[in-house]
């Protein structure tokens, strides 16, 4: 199997509720975000994906979500844990490749690149990720 990885980062306030300790209190970080693909082959191009492609898609995703309280993101539900923000940015790229025609959503029969998870650090020892395998 082939694996590739890009990097993308962004900067956003929050807090957590239901939960009891200072990251209840509003607060923000510099997040680095990861994003995984993998697969069996490699294209014409001796590339398992183009870099360029997939770091666009993890941009645009990061850029929605910049310099916001992500508490005030519907999706999040008042409560935009890691865990809640990798899958939202996973979520995103796949439907962004997606409107490039670029189908990166998994099944195990699939013989073509997938996104294979995306880590959203909070700090530089901190780190969630939502991986479909």
């Amino acid at each position: 199997m082939f694996e590739v990885r890009v990097e993308a980062d962004f900067s956003a306030a929050h807090f957590l509720r239901d939960y009891n300790g200072k990251c209840e209190n509003l607060h923000g970080h510099n997040y680095k975000v990861y994003a995984h693909v993998k697969g069996p082959k490699l294209n014409e191009g001796g590339m398992l994906m183009d870099f360029s492609k997939l770091k666009a898609a993890l941009r645009a995703v990061c850029k929605e979500i910049d310099h916001t309280n992500l508490n005030d993101v519907p999706i999040f539900d008042q409560n935009p844990s890691a865990e809640r923000i990798a899958i939202y940015i996973y979520d995103g790229i796949i439907d962004k490749c997606k409107a490039d025609g670029i189908d990166l959503t998994y099944s195990p029969e699939k013989q073509e690149p997938f996104l294979l998870g995306v880590d959203v650090f909070e700090t530089d020892t901190s780190r969630a990720r939502y991986r479909v395998v």
